[in-house]
């Protein structure tokens, strides 16, 4: 039995009527951008979508991990909701991002939303390899100015977990620690939640 291959398409095309159904780069109203379809991450940045890669299997591994060790914690406790990326998290006016985790204490529940989340108590970001300043410098930037008290730098390249916490009144994230894979990192912000530095990367090397 024949199977039928389809020829191979060079030089195509691509579909540029369906790209213009939408805004272009650099006028996207919030509403807009809180309307596109599907569960790919997107943020949105003052009238820009940035469309981010798909996550590897280690990071997603890491990141289920975490986030089983803290919803764990925090339904212990019953200190509020943990949930995972794809999640719009509103900055402020014009900014979303999406974070790997985040966290919101029971009474900030208000601010929980259909489609995004406003602001966040804490938030946690797995570095990924192709663009590692994103979440070493400019989330760390904008997550400080929203005002989100704690922030998780989960790194697999130099395989440290770095804490930094919000002093009151500030802008500027201070390091609460950092942690290598013979530590085990904790929350400022939540007295008793550690986090086991080599159990947490060892989770994202499996094959």
């Amino acid at each position: 039995m024949s199977v039928r291959m389809q020829p191979a398409v060079l030089d195509a095309e691509p579909a540029w009527e369906i790209a213009k159904i939408f805004p272009a780069q650099g006028t996207w109203a919030e509403e807009e951008y809180l309307l596109l379809p599907g569960n790919r991450l997107v943020e949105f940045s003052y009238g820009i979508v940035e469309v981010l890669s798909m996550p590897s299997y280690a990071h997603q591994l890491v990141t289920a991990w975490l986030f089983e060790a803290l919803k764990a914690f925090v339904r212990g406790g019953g200190l509020g909701t943990v949930v995972f990326a794809p999640m719009r998290l509103r900055l402020w006016a014009g900014k979303y991002r999406e974070p790997d985790l985040l966290f919101m204490f029971k009474h900030h529940r208000h601010r929980i939303h259909a489609q995004y989340w406003d602001g966040a108590d804490l938030v946690m970001e797995v570095v990924s390899p192709d663009d590692p300043t994103r979440d070493l410098e400019t989330k760390r930037r904008e997550y400080a100015q929203a005002g989100i008290p704690e922030y998780w730098l989960v790194n697999p390249l130099d395989e440290t977990i770095t804490v930094f916490r919000l002093p009151e009144d500030a802008l500027v994230y201070a390091i609460h620690g950092v942690y290598d894979r013979s530590s085990v990192a904790e929350s400022a912000l939540l007295p008793g939640f550690t986090v086991d530095v080599d159990a947490c990367f060892a989770e994202g090397e499996q094959e």
